[in-house]
Order: structure tokens, then sequence, then C-alpha cells
């Protein structure tokens, strides 16, 4: 068989060079389109089911929110394994699909059954999914250093203006803010008054979230002319919130500002986020949707940083803390010059001890044809380029510069006893 190949290779010797360009050619484009990360993704084929409802215990949790879930999401088909975790205030439910299915596919399937139990909650809770993304998703890292401003209005220009700018970016699953304090308009209600007017703490709820509101009317015809009735009645400061009108008494309208405190302040945190022991900072970690190509997606999301930088405040600029483009390009570099030194190498070697030219160029032109068809055979099977897969084309360069000598070696052994056997002159001798 194999003897029979190599007698059709040298009977169509152009023949192969096409289909070697070819390969060539199309490993070329296999190479651009192949995604590249540093580290291979080994993580689960999962959905992440998110609950929040704030004040509540783990065990209120687990028994009404966590439990039901996990026991209404049991159904799905191709489904390896459900875990739940309930923490204060908030619940995750972890579904593992197996390997071979479509991650878009089974959040459409946990979706549908989200539909359904979600009649099985509390009054106002809400499950969401979480972000297409995987657990090594994490690929930047960012904060703002902003020395003229506090840390609320810095939370506030990120989680209002850069997050909603970075989104858009294609491959972009999600931008989560850390630190700093988000702002929210703190009632500060005093019950000695509240009991003083008769008043509950549900009736200054309810009054609250009723003034904050706009309300539409119908068409008002005037001199052939139509205008539309609406009522504008969204909060805008302070001062709006303590003129909501809560009761009357006697004739004068109680509100808020008579039984409350109106306060601008920050929402409860549960940890803070320091560079470098030189204090808080506020920033962002962009992560990555599933299956994306990671060098690809950080150097858009640094061409829109520098596109953003322009609409930032005077004096807020942004400061990287992790960029995993760095660790992919350094292991694209490492094999670029392990290629090419191996090639320098086996010129050198191969010119020497055999002395032509030609063979030089069969075994050096092995290399960049193996490693295209190793690209080719990645997207094939839907694999990344990483450390991983990249260290092994390093490594297999030299098992074909080795074979590609040996082989060399071995035509000129076999021609040298041929040309022996039919010299005339060995024979006399």
């Amino acid at each position: 068989m194999v003897q029979k190949l190599i007698e059709i290779s040298l009977r169509n010797r152009w023949l192969v060079l096409v289909i070697a360009v070819a390969l060539f050619v199309w490993g070329i484009i296999a190479v651009k389109q192949n995604p590249v990360d540093a580290i291979p993704d080994l993580s689960e084929n999962q959905v992440i089911v998110f609950t929040e409802w704030m004040g509540r215990s783990p065990q209120i949790i687990e028994d009404q929110v966590t439990y039901p879930l996990v026991s209404n999401l049991q159904g799905i088909p191709k489904v390896k394994n459900i875990r739940g975790t309930s923490m204060f205030g908030m619940s995750f439910v972890y579904i593992v699909f197996e390997d071979n299915v479509d991650v878009y596919w089974a959040r459409t399937r946990v979706l549908e059954r989200l539909n359904y139990a979600q009649r099985l909650l509390p009054q106002g809770v809400t499950p969401a999914l979480g972000p297409d993304g995987t657990g090594v998703g994490h690929i930047f890292w960012y904060h703002l250093d902003a020395p003229k401003m506090d840390l609320g209005e810095q939370r506030a220009l990120q989680d209002w203006y850069i997050r909603f700018a970075l989104q858009t970016i294609p491959g972009v699953a999600e931008v989560a803010s850390f630190g700093g304090f988000e702002k929210q308009y703190q009632l500060v209600i005093d019950p000695v008054k509240l009991q003083f007017y008769n008043l509950s703490m549900t009736d200054v709820v309810n009054k609250v979230k009723a003034g904050n509101n706009d309300v539409g009317g119908r068409k008002f015809e005037m001199s052939d002319m139509a205008y539309i009735i609406r009522g504008l009645g969204y909060i805008k400061n302070k001062e709006d919130i303590e003129n909501i009108a809560l009761a009357n008494d006697k004739g004068i309208p109680v509100r808020v500002k008579d039984v409350a405190t109106i306060q601008m302040g920050g929402d409860l945190r549960l940890g803070i986020f320091d560079a470098n022991g030189q204090g808080e900072v506020v920033g962002g970690i962009v992560v990555m949707r599933y299956g994306e190509n990671a060098d690809k997606v950080i150097s858009n999301i640094k061409a829109k940083m520098n596109e953003v930088q322009k609409g930032l405040p005077e004096g807020v600029s942004f400061k990287i803390d992790y960029d995993r483009s760095e660790l992919i390009e350094a292991a694209i570099a490492n094999i670029k010059d392990k290629l090419i030194e191996e090639i320098s190498i086996v010129c050198i070697i191969v010119i020497l001890f055999l002395l032509h030219w030609r063979s030089a160029m069969s075994i050096i032109i092995q290399i960049p044809i193996t490693i295209g068809i190793s690209f080719i055979l990645l997207n094939a099977f839907g694999l990344s380029s990483n450390i991983m897969s990249l260290t092994g084309v390093a490594l297999a360069i030299g098992v074909i510069v080795d074979n590609g000598i040996i082989m060399s070696e071995n035509a000129y052994r076999n021609l040298s006893e041929w040309q022996n056997s039919h010299d005339p002159n060995q024979r006399t001798n």
C-alpha cells in the first residue's frame, strides 16, 4: 500500500504539489479562524439559574426557592446533574448537561422550564439565567483611576456609561461591576411620627412607589390642534420624595418629610475591591461568551475602551488589572520562535551532511503544511488554540523534522547502494 502510494506520487508530482499548496492555503485560513485562548476550557457544560430574594435566611431560600426550582428542572433532557446552593438572600441552581449538548439549546430548555416553575415561587421572586460564559470566561479586568471622584460617582459612571458601552462588543457575555457604592435614596423613618399620624411602614412604601411614576391621559383637541395629556411624576431629586403626600390630617397633607429624613447613600455591600493596598477602586470584569476567540475579543475591548475614554470626565482613565492576551501572545510568539529555529537548524544540518538544497526544501515544506493540517483538524473538532495545543504543535515539529531527515538519509543510502551495485568499476574491483 505504501509502495503504491509512493509510486502514484512520483508519477503525479504536479498533482501532489497542487494538493500541498491547497492544504497550506486552507491551513492559513484555519489558523486565522481558529479561536485562540491561553488555557483550555475544561469547565462543565452548565447553565446557571440565579434567584435573588434579599433579606431572607438561607433556610427560607432553600425551602421556598432552591428546592422548587431543583425539583421542577429535573425533567430537562440530556441533563447529567443538578446542584443547588442557598445563601443569604440568593439562590444558585447549576444544571449540568452532557458534553455534546449545544449550550444555547440547553439555555432554551432551561428557560422553558423556568416559565412553569415561576408559579411555584413567592410573589415578586423572579429567577434569571446566568451569562452564557464558562468558568474561564473572565478574560479582562480593569478599574478606574479617578482621584477627583468619590466611590459613589465612580460606580455610577461604571454602571450607567462604561458597562453599557463594553457590553456592545461582539463576544462579550457580561460586564460585571465591582467596588464603590451603588447610589440610592434612603428614607430614615421616625416611628414616633408614624404613630402620631396613624401611618404604617407599608403606607409609606406604597405611597412612595405610587408617587414615582408617569401616567398617561387622553388626547385633548383645541383649535384644530391635538395635545397629548400626561402626568410627569418620576423622582429626580430628594425634594421630590420629601413632597410626596402620605395622608391627610385635618385638611393638611402629611408629606414624607414630615415623618422621615431623606438622604443619598450607598447600597449594602458584601465586600470591597482594593488595588495593590492603595485603597478602594471601582472597575469591571469582562466575561467572554462561550466559544469565542479570546484574543480577538480582548483586542476589541481595548479598542472600545479608547473610544469610551474620550467621553469620560477629565482626570478619569482606565487601569488594566488582568489581560489574558499577554499570555496568549506569549504562547503564539513562542511557537513562532520554535518554528523559525527548527527550520533554520534543519537547513543547516541537511545542507552540511547531504550537500543538497532540494533535500532540505523537501523537509522544510513538511513543517508549515503539517501545522496547517493540525489547525484544520482543530476547527473540525471545535477545539481552540491554547497553551496545551500550541505546545503539542511545537513538540510535533521536532518529530516532523526527525522523520524528514531520516527519510532523506534513507533515500540517499538506498540510492548509493543502487549506484554501487550498477557501477561497472565497482563490480570489476
